[in-house]
């Protein structure tokens, strides 16, 4: 073979390998930006269910406000229980979203170490 010839072969290695690390890459970029948008997706419900917290707590402030010259216990009354019960709700809601937004950040962490890993092998 020669020096040409070699010199051509090494070329398109070269434009192959260079090919496969742009895809490889490309793959990468997609998968984190599927990720984010998740993240991102539970974020704005977290946020939303905050929201509404937000608005029964000022409900609940003023429902047991006005209660509270009328009768003895507030907390007794019913619609001052159903405004608590959803607000319950809500919490374990918002925990339960926090609890998966955990998980995907963790999962980007393990592919990202098992990436590096493999390349540096």
């Amino acid at each position: 073979m020669n020096f040409w010839e070699k010199v051509k072969r090494d070329i398109q290695k070269g434009i192959q390998e260079g090919i496969d690390f742009v895809k490889e890459g490309a793959t990468v970029v997609k998968e984190k930006a599927e990720e984010l948008t998740e993240e991102g997706k539970k974020q704005y419900k977290i946020f939303e269910i905050k929201t509404k917290v937000q608005k029964e707590m000022a409900e609940l402030g003023g429902r047991v406000y006005d209660l509270s010259s009328q009768v003895k216990n507030p907390f007794l009354d019913s619609k001052v229980k159903a405004i608590i019960n959803r607000i319950k709700k809500f919490e374990a809601q918002i925990t339960k979203l926090k609890g998966a937004l955990k998980v995907v950040s963790k999962k980007t962490a393990t592919k990202r170490s098992t990436r590096s890993k493999s390349k540096k092998s």
